[in-house]
């Protein structure tokens, strides 16, 4: 099986589980008060160290990384937390993000706007970047920005400076959902003015239910979960010490030559898969280093799935039919595809695990799996 499905989850890192192991079984312990018995101590020490290693990679402090369950912990919690603190002391809040973001973003400002706080959905480009001069109007008088980094579908990469600097020059919290960037792409929280971070270990060779929310110092947000005062008062309940313990060593392995190397696979699909004939690219070039998205004019998504799936070729689409919704790619739509091209998107997503073997024996898989439903496409024949 080649699996190019990698943003969608990762296989987790063997190293990654030898140190969740030892949370489960010799050093089972979580952290207690600010004084604890040796076994609470040891945790205690074990989650500072965890924070500091993740702190690291972004240009944070340790006390400003709280674990979480993952992106749509960290985004509901980044999203309503701030909104809610905010609205108790002044209000209803302006906020604003874009109409490509994923699902846990535009759902939580829909939410929020039922309650009466105004939400606004600002427009991308073909290209898939935000329309800066649309989001700069949004912002004034803004609470809060909500912006990814690399979308989920097409991985295109936002401006964080161009941003941070609207939102700071607005007086909004800026807030990024880097999932699927964090580790790829270089991020300096203080570089980029961001107040709040969403990170996800289910993409990074970490475990499902890892992640962790930068909160910069002085960030006020109210708890979504009510119990003890762990993670600095954000999040009640025991921290998930083995999830931890994976999500912090999935951080200190990947290294500046996986990305390199996932570079040259995704150059080597996006170069031979748009050599197929009526065959285009979602979104433009500046993407994170594992994406293609690349749509077939003339094939539906599915059945594109369901045939690479019987070769063994593991991989993603925007179909309609393949969406718990029945509705084709919003971000494909959003960024001027057509019905068409939504329903025949397909993604894949690389990981450091995978080999240019794999890439070369996907692209052969890809290429006779398009060329046999061609054949029996009525519609791209007429259109030929």
């Amino acid at each position: 099986m080649i699996y190019l499905d990698n943003e969608n989850v990762t296989k987790v890192d063997p190293a990654v589980l030898e140190a969740m192991k030892e949370r489960y079984t010799k050093n089972f312990g979580v952290p207690g008060g600010e004084f604890g018995h040796a076994v609470e101590e040891e945790a205690s020490n074990a989650i500072w160290e965890a924070r500091e290693v993740v702190a690291r990679k972004i240009n944070a402090e340790p006390d400003e990384i709280i674990f979480t369950s993952g992106v749509t912990e960290s985004n509901n919690l980044a999203i309503k937390g701030s909104v809610f603190y905010f609205s108790r002391r002044k209000g209803k809040a302006k906020i604003v993000t874009s109409e490509i973001e994923r699902k846990c973003i535009l759902n939580s400002f829909k939410y929020l706007s039922e309650l009466g706080h105004e939400a606004v959905f600002v427009g991308v480009d073909g290209d898939g970047q935000i329309n800066m001069e649309e989001l700069e109007k949004a912002a004034k008088n803004s609470f809060l920005v909500s912006i990814h980094h690399a979308n989920h579908e097409i991985g295109v990469l936002q401006d964080l400076k161009a941003i941070g600097e609207i939102a700071n020059d607005a007086g909004s919290l800026f807030h990024v959902d880097a999932t699927h960037s964090f580790l790829k792409e270089k991020i300096d929280v203080e570089k980029y003015g961001i107040d709040m971070m969403t990170m996800s270990g289910h993409v990074i060779h970490a475990p499902l239910g890892s992640g962790a929310l930068f909160i910069r110092d002085g960030v006020k947000l109210e708890p979504l979960f009510h119990g003890d005062a762990r993670e600095f008062g954000y999040r009640a309940g025991h921290p998930n010490m083995p999830a931890i313990a994976g999500f912090a060593k999935a951080v200190e392995l990947m290294k500046e030559e996986h990305i390199q190397k996932m570079k040259r696979m995704q150059q080597y699909l996006i170069k031979n898969l748009l050599s197929i004939e009526d065959s285009r690219l979602n979104g433009s070039m500046k993407r994170v280093c594992n994406n293609v998205n690349v749509s077939f004019k003339g094939v539906e998504g599915e059945a594109i799935l369901m045939m690479a799936n019987q070769k063994g070729l593991i991989i993603r689409t925007g179909s309609a039919c393949y969406s718990p919704e029945l509705k084709p790619s919003y971000v494909i739509l959003a960024i001027g595809g057509s019905m068409e091209d939504a329903n025949s998107s397909t993604r894949i997503t690389i990981s450091r695990m995978n080999t240019m073997e794999e890439m070369e024996k996907a692209y052969e898989i890809l290429k006779d799996v398009i060329e046999r439903l061609r054949e029996f496409s009525p519609l791209y024949r007429r259109k030929k």
